[in-house]
């Protein structure tokens, strides 16, 4: 498991890789490890990572995140799910790996991973997933797939405030919203209480415009089975203008929240949801190469998305080489003492 953990945080991307870099780094490995029979073999690690039970890694990962993590108290955590493309295997009829992970944003961590069952989806497995976790005094920000009553009052019961994306899933609510918005902007807002915010941002041979809307649950009158929705205190409504070089593009999103009309927070809120794509995803798929490994047989593929997500957590957290993920797993390959910088955020947790 040593060995494993370590090369992968080095940039191993498969079982042959793990015994290369214990091959290649043996000497020094033996200076901390009994390794009486050498180093394992690439079926060795294939073998032994396809029996391991996913539950009992992921309760690791969340160990060691919870020894190292700042007060939760605040922390906007992303849920998202993430198909690993390569796992599926044709012949076996066994459908790709989709997970769906849990991202503290200000902190870049991954706080856990739940698998999607078969002929499942992400509306079962997100309760999963916030049952292993501590979210009391965060916000939980969730797609429209997330967007359950059942989930909100999990939510709510763990003490945590939400902010969910409101569409056409749920449809006789979302023609009331988008209706009702359509009106009141027509009417120039006369007499409505609500908080509003603009942002204008330019760059990469755009500029986009940002126009957020925060309205009182009580300013709206009844909403469709309002009562269901435990703790709504706020509908927030989005219009993204984006002028680019050859087209301009507009759309305009609903989200319902638990949080007060801040239209300010709310907008750096929900931005702050796709850190889970660009800060996380991105990083497995361009980095490790999470889209492209064919692992898939048995446990093996969850068992190495951890491995991966233990790997970004490790070197998120290592703040003394000041370089891309990238280079912070070449350094970590190359040189050892560096490699025992980046596993000195471990030894605070207890993974017994």
């Amino acid at each position: 498991m040593a060995i494993a953990i370590l090369a992968v945080i080095a940039g191993a991307q498969g079982w042959e890789d793990m015994e290369n870099y214990g091959i290649a780094k043996q000497e020094w490995l033996s200076e901390f490890l009994e390794l009486p029979h050498g180093i394992p073999s690439d079926d060795t690690f294939r073998r032994v990572f396809e029996r391991i039970d996913p539950k009992s890694l992921q309760k690791c990962l969340q160990k060691w995140v919870q020894s190292i993590m700042n007060s939760i108290q605040g922390e906007i955590i992303p849920i998202d799910g993430k198909t690993l493309r390569g796992s599926y295997d044709r012949n076996k009829g066994q459908s790709a790996l989709h997970t769906v992970t849990a991202w503290a944003s200000q902190q870049g961590l991954v706080l856990g991973q739940v698998k999607v069952e078969d002929h499942s989806n992400e509306i079962t497995a997100i309760p999963a997933l916030i049952e292993l976790l501590d979210i009391t005094g965060s916000i939980i920000t969730i797609d429209a797939m997330g967007t359950q009553t059942s989930i909100v009052e999990q939510i709510r019961e763990r003490k945590a405030d939400y902010i969910l994306t409101l569409k056409a899933n749920h449809p006789t609510l979302f023609s009331q919203v988008q209706q009702w918005f359509t009106d009141t902007r027509t009417q120039g807002w006369d007499g409505i209480d609500h908080d509003y915010y603009k942002t204008v941002t330019k760059g990469h041979h755009r500029t986009e415009k940002r126009y957020v809307w925060a309205i009182p649950v009580a300013a709206m009158g009844e909403l469709y089975q309002q009562q269901q929705w435990s703790g709504l205190q706020t509908i927030v409504v989005v219009e993204r203008i984006r002028h680019l070089w050859n087209k301009t593009t507009h759309d305009i999103q609903f989200y319902l929240t638990s949080l007060p009309p801040n239209a300010q927070f709310l907008c750096y809120a929900i931005r702050t949801h796709w850190s889970i794509e660009n800060n996380l995803h991105w990083k497995l798929d361009v980095t490790f190469r999470e889209d492209q490994c064919r692992i898939r047989s048995e446990y093996s593929p969850q068992n190495f998305a951890l491995l991966r997500r233990l790997a970004l957590n490790v070197l998120h957290q290592e703040k003394t080489f000041k370089r891309s993920l990238r280079q912070k797993m070449k350094q970590a390959a190359m040189n050892n003492n560096y490699m025992m910088t980046v596993l000195n955020t471990f030894y605070q947790a207890d993974f017994r």
